[in-house]
């Protein structure tokens, strides 16, 4: 019979075709065995169907010659679903080797193949041999290339395509739309969407969540919102992606309202979508809300991915529970980097100094996850809040050495300054920067500056001031730092020349803005606030505490007004302050003994500092504020800070 003289020259043909554990005839007899013979294009579906892909390839080599469409279109299938690369090789070999002349619908296939085990040279080889193309055979290799972030290939293929005259359909457009928002091409993205509206491809779901993610990532949350609202159905990705949008931008309040608004309108979630809330509730430092999407995850059984773990401990650590933060952490079947560094940073933050070096050394003592540059400027940051500034500079030495291969960055030198600049090391911080290899930033001599005004070294001071002031010149905050060093040192003069240089050039502080959760509602309050409900309340009280404040102690430091009005009307612009306002409401509308806990936009004035130190001194409650740069504990008129941050 044929196919016992095939099985004979199977014995013969190239290895290249045959399967790995084919080599040994003893081998190839016993395979024979058990398969059902003769041999045919059935059987060989039927193997791949059942996952013998081995004793499939064998059945192919047997048939040689006699091997059919679909025989190689359910080889090729199995082989994809496996990322099968070696018995994927073997099924185009065997297409070259007997001549066969595979359709564009095998080529299309082989590209998926190739593609879908990251062999995307291979994938354009095939791509490029092919005489005829449809649209499936361009999305395939667009998409693929924009699946691995090569963005600008997959926009050079799509704009051949269009050139060959092949119409675009919704996968192809949703692809390169991604490449789109990766290679930070909007003004094309604007172009593509033209395109989309004249295809009638806009209300299609792929394409209009690609949309309104290629929007939401360039900054257009309203062009966003807008392709958002047209959707004539939304699913979750679309739902996640505007979610996403908002909270990526900082617009924490609207992302927190539209995940609202969505849910009672019956949207479903998926780990996405939550870990985007929760990076919403991070920047709000809404605990309660954080607390409530963590139980609703428990009670839908949303799968434990490592992302949203990751968004847990991030929002707890902002949120200034780091007991939930690390409960979230030890319970973690696997961790990544980022879950080390999350839970570093927020010891850090806290000014936990010890905990973050304990947590270190753990980290290298399990050794599964070597440490990054994020780590380190984690670990270093958390040393200098901390107050451990020995041990910081051990582990800067260890970088130096490069023990775990972590290169070097100027923020990690940013962390040596504010290091030694908190601990009171002025001077050799501005020795330190002097020898930086590299040339120090803004932030840089914005950190010495601010260890200058807290140490008083008036010297270093204005020479760091006025460097400051030819970076950044309309950076108020260097000239309220500058000024504030010229005012302890009894230098008013150059504090009126100061301001007068503020006003010739209009520099102008960034609004303040600070926000408080009572009752799961949050509060915001901007300086001089008067929408709040309970508003002439709050302003009553604020003044009254402050005189109360004034008889055991408090003195306002009226050089963190800008403006140039006497010193009475400093004191009433410095009593409307966001954070003066939040604390007050805080104390008249919670319990006696509870905690205040609030978030400022900026970093925390001198004044309102001193404040909420008397906050807690004169009615024992413990105040936290979480500023632009970091947490501040504050209890019985101390703060975790040291007064420097």
């Amino acid at each position: 019979m044929k196919w016992l003289q095939r099985i004979n020259c199977f014995f013969h043909c190239p290895k290249k075709l045959l399967p790995k554990n084919f080599e040994n005839p003893f081998t190839c007899t016993r395979q024979l065995n058990v398969l059902s013979f003769p041999p045919n294009p059935q059987s060989l579906k039927a193997l791949c169907s059942n996952g013998q892909l081995t004793e499939a390839l064998l059945i192919m080599a047997i048939l040689g010659f006699g091997m059919k469409f679909e025989g190689y279109d359910a080889l090729l299938n199995a082989c994809v679903t496996r990322k099968a690369f070696r018995e994927g090789q073997r099924v185009h070999a065997h297409m070259i080797t007997t001549g066969y002349q595979p359709p564009v619908y095998l080529r299309t296939r082989l590209i998926v193949f190739y593609n879908k085990c990251e062999c995307l040279k291979n994938g354009r080889q095939v791509f490029d041999e092919m005489c005829e193309r449809n649209v499936v055979s361009w999305t395939a290799m667009i998409s693929a290339y924009s699946q691995r972030e090569y963005y600008y290939e997959a926009l050079s293929l799509f704009v051949q395509m269009l050139r060959s005259g092949t119409e675009p359909n919704e996968f192809t457009f949703a692809s390169v739309l991604t490449s789109c928002t990766g290679a930070s091409g909007f003004e094309l993205g604007r172009q593509i969407h033209s395109l989309i509206i004249k295809s009638n491809f806009e209300s299609h779901i792929y394409v209009g969540s690609s949309l309104l993610d290629m929007y939401a990532k360039a900054g257009k949350i309203h062009d966003a919102r807008g392709v958002f609202e047209c959707l004539p159905e939304r699913d979750v990705v679309s739902c996640t992606a505007i979610i996403s949008g908002y909270a990526q931008l900082g617009l924490d309040e609207e992302a927190l309202e539209l995940f609202r608004k969505l849910q009672v309108e019956g949207m479903s979630s998926n780990y996405v979508t939550y870990a985007s809330v929760l990076t919403a509730l991070s920047g709000l430092a809404a605990l309660d809300h954080g607390k409530q999407v963590h139980n609703h995850v428990l009670r839908c059984e949303v799968p434990s991915y490592v992302v949203l773990q990751n968004s847990l401990i991030d929002m707890y650590s902002k949120c200034g529970s780091l007991t939930y933060a690390r409960r979230v952490f030890d319970n973690m079947p696997e961790r990544t980097a980022i879950s080390w560094n999350a839970m570093l940073v927020g010891y850090g933050k806290h000014g936990m100094g010890s905990k973050v070096v304990e947590l270190f050394k753990l980290m290298k003592e399990e050794n599964k996850i070597k440490p990054d540059s994020v780590t380190y400027l984690a670990v270093l940051s958390g040393c200098s809040h901390g107050g451990m500034e020995d041990r910081g500079l051990e582990i800067f030495d260890e970088m130096l050495n490069c023990k775990d291969g972590v290169e070097l960055e100027i923020e990690h030198y940013g962390c040596i300054v504010d290091l030694l600049g908190r601990a009171g090391r002025v001077e050799e911080a501005f020795e330190f920067i002097k020898k930086m290899p590299l040339e120090p930033t803004a932030a840089i001599w914005g950190s010495l500056l601010g260890a200058c005004r807290v140490h008083s070294n008036v010297d270093i001071g204005e020479f760091v001031g006025q460097r400051l002031l030819e970076i950044e010149p309309e950076n108020a905050g260097n000239y309220v730092i500058l000024s504030n060093i010229y005012a302890s040192a009894g230098r008013w003069e150059d504090v009126r020349t100061l301001r007068e240089l503020m006003n010739r050039k209009a520099v102008t502080k960034e609004p303040g803005r600070s926000w408080i959760e009572l009752d799961q509602t949050l509060h915001t309050f901007h300086a001089g606030d008067r929408s709040h409900p309970r508003r002439e309340e709050v302003f009553t009280k604020v003044r009254e505490f402050s005189v109360k404040f004034k008889e055991a102690g408090y003195v306002p430091e009226l050089s963190c007004v800008l403006h140039d009005v006497d010193e009475e009307q400093k004191e009433k612009i410095l009593l409307g302050h966001s954070e003066k306002l939040a604390m007050t409401f805080g104390l008249i509308a919670s319990p006696e003994g509870t905690p205040i806990r609030l978030m400022k936009n900026l970093r925390i004035c001198v004044d309102c500092h001193n404040f909420a130190k008397f906050v807690s001194k004169v009615y024992g409650r413990e105040v936290s504020v979480r500023d632009k740069n970091r947490f501040h504990h504050i209890v019985g008129g101390i703060c975790s800070c040291g007064d420097y941050w």
